[in-house]
């Protein structure tokens, strides 16, 4: 039966890449990251002269060599992961009129491209899906920035309806919970399973952020999933910067004591991570893997994200069809 309905938007995000593993394009994606208020709240007046004349002549470089160790034949493993995602949640979202787009909190394609795409395709009515399995200030509260940034002033603006977590629905621990079983039927288990979380300063947390509850929430329901007992699992914090007290543990520490205390297998997991990136299959499958082993380990297995799984996928779609408007 035909309709004149309009569509249904999905703008689908996550956090970004730079276009090339380049140093300029790594500089020029590190400097809208790091310019971001919700990312460094450091007063404006101190942080962006060090940004400006230290951080982005210093670190570029050392980001390019890590983005080169990862670049695949089709670009940065990010974005081709996340247009996997999208083609598969469009055709997941079949069953209704649904039109998926992609987008970059930063970088390209940018998010206030996407919700043009959308616009122009007819949409009234957007489901904006960042995939960020628990919520924090620093990333989806600066998404929907972008989103009112993107819509300020539209005076014909379509109705946003907003995904800001899912960290504790049924359907991502059972993703997670299948990816980590069907690893052990391949590879058996390990002495630990390691749930890396990404990091954030620790003010942010006592500020009001809700981030470290919800990372552990969703540690608490994989591990009760798995049916590990409390020395079983371990859940920790990666990608810290700078020197502000950031959350603990640290990933990269407790591997390193993980080994000297006698444990000799790891199997590691980033299950806020929803698409592999450079945190993860540089910095959780190599750099740390050799601080497990340089530490006296002997089994290192990193387990990859959820990425395009069929279970993935099929539960964000379930995500979108239950914040969308009713047919």
């Amino acid at each position: 039966m035909k309709t004149n309905k309009a569509p249904i938007g999905v703008l689908l995000t996550n956090l970004g890449t730079p276009d090339s593993p380049g140093v300029a394009d790594v500089r020029r994606y590190l400097k809208e990251f790091l310019s971001d208020r919700r990312v460094i709240n450091t007063p404006r007046l101190i942080w962006l002269p060090l940004l400006h004349l230290l951080i982005l002549n210093i670190r570029p470089k050392h980001s390019a060599r890590a983005y080169q160790k990862i670049w695949t034949d089709k670009g940065s493993p990010l974005l081709v992961i996340s247009q996997q995602q999208a083609a598969a949640l469009q055709l997941a979202l079949s069953d209704r009129r649904y039109i998926v787009e992609l987008a970059m909190r930063y970088g390209t394609p940018s998010i206030r491209a996407g919700i043009e795409s959308l616009k122009q395709k007819g949409v009234k009515e957007i489901v904006v899906l960042p995939l960020y399995p628990q919520f924090s200030h620093t990333t989806t509260s600066s998404t929907r920035d972008a989103v009112d940034s993107a819509l300020k002033g539209d005076l014909a603006a379509p109705e946003i309806r907003f995904i800001d977590q899912y960290f504790d629905h049924p359907d991502y621990i059972g993703a997670l919970a299948c990816s980590v079983q069907e690893h052990w039927s391949r590879s058996g288990r390990a002495d630990k399973l390691v749930m890396s979380f990404h990091g954030i300063p620790e003010d942010y947390i006592v500020a009001g952020d809700p981030y470290l509850k919800q990372c552990q929430q969703t540690a608490r329901l994989l591990s009760d999933a798995l049916a590990l007992n409390e020395d079983e699992w371990l859940l920790t914090f990666q990608s810290r910067v700078g020197r502000k007290e950031w959350l603990r543990p640290y990933t990269d520490k407790s591997l390193q004591s993980l080994a000297q205390s006698g444990t000799r297998s790891v199997q590691l997991i980033c299950p806020g991570f929803s698409a592999d990136c450079l945190e993860t299959l540089e910095e959780i499958e190599v750099e740390n893997r050799d601080y497990f082993i340089e530490a006296g380990g002997e089994r290192y297995e990193y387990i990859p994200c959820l990425n395009a799984r069929a279970d993935h996928v099929q539960m964000l779609a379930s995500l979108v069809r239950e914040a969308s408007p009713s047919p």
